[in-house]
């Protein structure tokens, strides 16, 4: 097959969505299929290059100023360069695709190539990877009226194949864009489970001056919609309990509002703050880490099953059928606490300190849960899957 790649975050960015595209890409090409990977331009990227078996193009692209919102990150948009549409046309014809493979349903280059697949009549695949919500009532009705009269509509006329990944996902979906099962396929997120079963790069603890003192990690990216607060008001209670505990937080801040509260409350020498790292040295730092707090405001992405698959123990705030077709247990394969509880957070960190036995029992099973159900190579399959069957639709179709 000739599979091609469309993400406008995609590395050296980082972020789950493009590590997920990207590891995908490479497994596509793994199994014998000619892969082209698309993305916008990003800091010093080359403009095109081949990397893990596939080649992947960057167009030049606009930065969005960051204006402080839910999905705030530094954002580039291809379609307003001259020449783009162009030379995507002209890239993509010369490539053939059999099938499209999204990431991302509001970003422009999904549009711009979902558009191309439309004309020439090729099987569209899309993942929803974030949700346009916000907790912020203002914000709420921007994103909801963006969804009504930009994204529905464009979805509607690309006809896409979903990938959903969880589901709040799905919900969402049906709600906004009208999705049902006769359209979407819901497949998790893909966790490439041998990044985590090579050397580690670094010795965090000694580096940051750890010591032995209890240690929690926080990756990702820190927005409103994963801002550390529950963690931050939850720390007075666990350092009561536990004085020498230390909070490393990795990611690019984008909202600092952990930062301001964890100074009122005067315990900002509690946190050290990171910044983004590159992919290479994420296992270090989970598995420096005593316990992982991600996603404390609702929901359980990539970083949370990366730290799981990792052996760390990770508490997460999502729900027991939050992956359709995947068994959670809480306390079992899974730690889940109430969404910015503060309170839970500290009782659930507390138990674990207090427990070494029981955080290494815990750690085990959600690794044991994480290979078997979000493996790269499971979902990869499950993608290859749906892309034979569209392209044998598609050939059916054009056939009568």
């Amino acid at each position: 097959m000739n599979i091609v790649v469309v993400n406008n975050f995609f590395p050296p960015r980082v972020g789950g969505s493009a590590h997920m595209s990207a590891s995908l890409a490479e497994q596509y090409a793994a199994g014998g299929n000619n892969v082209l990977a698309i993305t916008a331009a990003y800091a010093d990227a080359p403009a095109e290059e081949e990397r893990d078996g596939y080649r992947v193009v960057r167009l030049p692209a606009m930065k969005m100023p960051q204006l402080g919102l839910s999905i705030d990150f530094d954002m580039t948009f291809a379609s307003v360069r001259p020449g783009n549409w162009r030379r995507l046309f002209k890239m993509l014809d010369a490539f053939a695709p059999d099938v499209i493979h999204l990431h991302g349903q509001f970003f422009d280059l999904s549009w711009m190539v979902g558009l191309y697949a439309r004309r020439r009549g090729i099987p569209v695949v899309v993942t929803i990877h974030t949700l346009l919500i916000s907790d912020k009532k203002l914000y709420s009705s921007v994103f909801r009226m963006l969804d009504a009269v930009l994204v529905r509509p464009i979805l509607s006329v690309i006809k896409p194949r979903y990938v959903i990944l969880d589901k709040l996902g799905v919900d969402y979906c049906v709600k906004r864009y009208g999705t049902s099962d006769a359209n979407s396929d819901y497949f998790p997120i893909a966790v490439d489970t041998a990044h985590f079963d090579k050397p580690l790069t670094k010795d965090v603890r000694e580096e940051n001056g750890i010591g032995d003192a209890p240690l929690i990690v926080s990756l990702g990216h820190v927005i409103p919609l994963r801002d550390r607060m529950p963690l931050v008001n939850a720390m007075p209670a666990i350092l009561e309990k536990h004085p020498d505990t230390k909070v490393i937080v990795v990611g690019r801040v984008y909202h600092d509002a952990f930062i301001k509260r964890a100074e009122e409350l005067g315990i900002a020498d509690r946190f050290i703050v990171k910044g983004a790292v590159p992919k290479a040295d994420v296992p270090s730092y989970f598995a420096a880490a005593d316990i992982v707090t991600h996603d404390l405001n609702g929901g359980c992405g990539t970083a949370s099953l990366e730290a799981m698959l990792s052996g760390t123990a990770t508490i997460t705030s999502t729900t027991l059928d939050n992956y359709p077709g995947i068994e959670l247990r809480n306390g079992d394969n899974i730690l889940i606490v109430p969404p910015d509880d503060a309170e839970a957070v500290g009782e659930a960190v507390i138990d674990l300190l207090d427990h070494p036995e029981k955080r290494a029992e815990l750690a085990k099973r959600q690794s044991a849960m994480v290979r078997d159900n979000f493996g790269l190579d499971v979902v990869t399959d499950e993608h290859l899957r749906t892309f034979e069957k569209l392209i044998a639709e598609s050939s059916g179709k054009k056939k009568s």
